[in-house]
């Protein structure tokens, strides 16, 4: 009997000492952004050489008062964190949270943190930011932050609104003086801006019912537009003008001339005479390809003597009547002309009668041997006019 029940003490003392060498887990902290929740915790593995595992539950804080189950979340766990964002709490709802150690069949006691969505979950910036430029003004298009089911947070925060810092680049480069514009919208036009213009934005979400605020985006500049100067106009439309000819106009041209060497090289508009072509033209049957002629060529070259002549003036000489004729007849003789062939050049004589020209005082009537003399002479004229004639078309 005294045997018995000091084993039994002895085991309820060594059941005692384990408990007291198994801690509780420390410093329980929640890490939270919108709807995602991570429950952490310190544990010092020194404490126990044992390994060590970690159980998590939550329940709704209403139902404490009625003694209800607790949801099991992590069971078992080596890690020192546990995941609540598939447990589906409700953003406005209370909760507590609790987690206990476990080695060799012992637990810890339990360690519990108060958790309330709406008041302690981190608040997250806007996933995207978009600048667009209209006119002198810039249209801000913000994104609402995203729950972990890709929701908008806004259906969690209905007061949630967005903090729009700017600054213009030429004035403050820092941004340390910008301007505020507070909005809950999603698209927002910033006043007082200048035109041909940079500026920069910067955004916050803010919840104000439990003060909560989110980090800044990263900043994103854009320029803002108005009136087109003239200048500028003009300048593009040089440029386009160089583009058009460089992409047109050049291409067109340079195809244009190529065709039309194409064209005359092997499509002349003139034909060679076909004598010219024979020579020209490959010998085979039926081919129209031209060909070079060589020195080695075997088509036979045929030249003849091209001459030249002048072309033949006929030479009129007018001559004087006969001595012995009446002047009647000597006035009908008058019109008689003598025509030779001569080179390129004619004399023309005539004369009247002794009588008149006697009376008016003309020169006297010639002989027979002074006309056989100038036609003697004009007949030898001609003869060196045409050998004139033939040493020069013989020259050239």
């Amino acid at each position: 009997m005294n045997v018995g029940f000091a084993l039994v003490l002895l085991w309820s003392l060594s059941i005692t000492s384990v408990l007291a060498e198994l801690p509780q887990p420390q410093n329980l902290t929640l890490l939270t952004l919108n709807t995602q929740y991570v429950l952490t915790w310190d544990w010092d593995q020194t404490t126990t050489g044992n390994a060590v595992t970690f159980t998590v539950e939550y329940m709704a804080k209403y139902k404490m008062k009625m003694k209800k189950d607790w949801s099991l979340v992590c069971d078992r766990t080596t890690h020192t964190r546990c995941d609540f964002t598939g447990s589906n709490l409700t953003y406005i709802g209370t909760y507590m949270l609790r987690v206990r150690a476990s080695a060799d069949g012992v637990n810890s006691h339990w360690v519990c943190i108060e958790f309330c969505p709406d008041k302690n979950a981190s608040l997250g910036p806007p996933p995207r930011v978009e600048l667009a430029p209209a006119g002198n003004q810039l249209n801000v298009t913000i994104s609402d932050p995203l729950t972990s089911t890709q929701g908008s947070m806004k259906k969690h925060v209905i007061s949630l609104y967005y903090r729009i810092l700017y600054w213009s680049l030429s004035d403050d480069p820092q941004g340390l003086k910008p301007k505020v514009v507070d909005s809950s919208n999603n698209l927002v036009m910033l006043p007082e801006l200048e035109a041909w213009t940079w500026y920069c934005v910067i955004i916050q979400s803010r919840y104000d019912y439990y003060n909560k605020t989110s980090g800044y985006t990263e900043p994103q500049c854009m320029q803002t537009e108005g009136d087109t100067p003239y200048g500028q106009i003009f300048l593009y439309f040089l440029v386009s003008m160089v583009v058009c000819f460089l992409l047109v106009l050049l291409p067109s041209y340079t195809f244009f001339r190529f065709y039309r060497v194409f064209k005359n090289t092997f499509y002349p508009s003139i034909q060679l005479p076909a004598h010219i072509q024979e020579y020209l033209c490959d010998s085979s049957p039926g081919s129209d390809m031209p060909r070079l002629l060589t020195a080695d060529s075997e088509a036979e070259l045929c030249c003849d003597k091209l001459t030249i002549c002048p072309e033949v003036v006929l030479l009129e000489i007018h001559l004087p009547p006969p001595l012995t004729a009446p002047p009647s007849e000597l006035e009908q003789d008058s019109g008689r002309h003598i025509r030779q062939d001569s080179g390129d050049s004619g004399i023309h004589s005539t004369e009247g009668g002794s009588a008149q020209q006697g009376c008016s005082g003309r020169e006297p009537i010639r002989t027979d041997q002074e006309v056989d003399s100038w036609q003697t002479l004009a007949q030898v004229k001609m003869e060196e006019m045409g050998r004139d004639v033939i040493m020069k078309v013989q020259y050239f």
